[in-house]
């Protein structure tokens, strides 16, 4: 059993996180925890001039409320909504949180991810942990 479950969300990707979230409980035990998070890409300097005041932190306050929406409510999660590059922040994310499991969903690869990489393959990649990828 894993002590401390991090299971990133992406709010684009619409629903379909509840096995993620069904099999991090399984795997934390009844004494183990479970953690959301979202990655929200930053605003650009330039653009957030133009932008009225208040909406950035409006931005992250609505990307809270999603993800808490995805969250099962009979499950204890705690959410978490963090700013940057998504593959970067989860992995910081989970150290910060000392997480000892990542569980991620991933679509199937196609050609731009073997050039480019995707979320969850930097993930798998720069983990200090063990990750487990659904599909």
């Amino acid at each position: 059993m894993y002590k401390h479950v991090l299971v990133p969300v992406a709010l684009d990707h619409g629903a379909g996180f509840s096995p993620a979230f069904q099999l991090a409980r399984l795997i934390a035990g009844p004494d183990g925890k479970v953690s959301a998070v979202t990655v929200v890409e930053p605003i650009p300097g330039f653009a957030r001039q133009y932008l009225p005041e208040g909406e950035p932190e409006k931005r992250l306050e609505d990307a809270l409320a999603k993800l808490q929406k995805i969250v099962p409510a009979d499950q204890d999660v705690d959410c978490k909504v963090v700013v940057g590059h998504p593959g970067r922040r989860i992995v910081d994310y989970a150290e910060t949180i000392e997480a000892d499991c990542i569980i991620i969903s991933s679509h199937r690869p196609g050609m731009q991810d073997y050039f480019l990489g995707s979320t969850a393959g930097r993930v798998v990649r720069h983990s200090p942990c063990a990750v487990h990828v659904m599909r």
